[in-house]
């Protein structure tokens, strides 16, 4: 994932750096996640990963580029105080975590579900 930042503009009324960025992602596939893309913008300016909020993300039809838009602020509170509460939420929730563990889930029912009917169908035959 190769992140380049397109634009960046100083707002010092809010206390934040407003963001353009491109993000080239042929290796992973599909569009990266929010986290993955906070991370690398928050390396990229030397801030701590709380202070940057993506605010858009899309992939352009047809390419392996995403394109969006992100902010960085100077402190946690000043983004508490500015960001709306859905980009926010947004951005703290991980949801990788779940997605991994419903597939596994899901995973270990099927297996049980396999087992079970390979049981019923050795005493059916038995």
């Amino acid at each position: 994932m190769k992140t380049k930042i397109t634009s960046q503009k100083q707002n010092p009324l809010l206390e934040r750096t407003e963001i353009s960025f491109e993000v080239e992602h042929r290796e992973a596939g599909g569009t990266p996640s929010r986290l993955g893309v906070r991370k690398e913008l928050a390396s990229k300016l030397k801030r701590d990963v709380e202070l940057v909020y993506v605010k858009r993300m899309e992939t352009r039809t047809g390419t392996m580029t995403a394109v969006g838009e992100a902010t960085a602020y100077e402190s946690v509170e000043q983004a508490k105080l500015v960001e709306p509460e859905h980009i926010v939420a947004r951005n703290t929730t991980q949801k990788e975590p779940e997605k991994e563990k419903e597939a596994q889930e899901i995973e270990e029912e099927a297996e049980k579900g396999e087992e079970k009917a390979e049981q019923e169908e050795a005493e059916t035959s038995g």
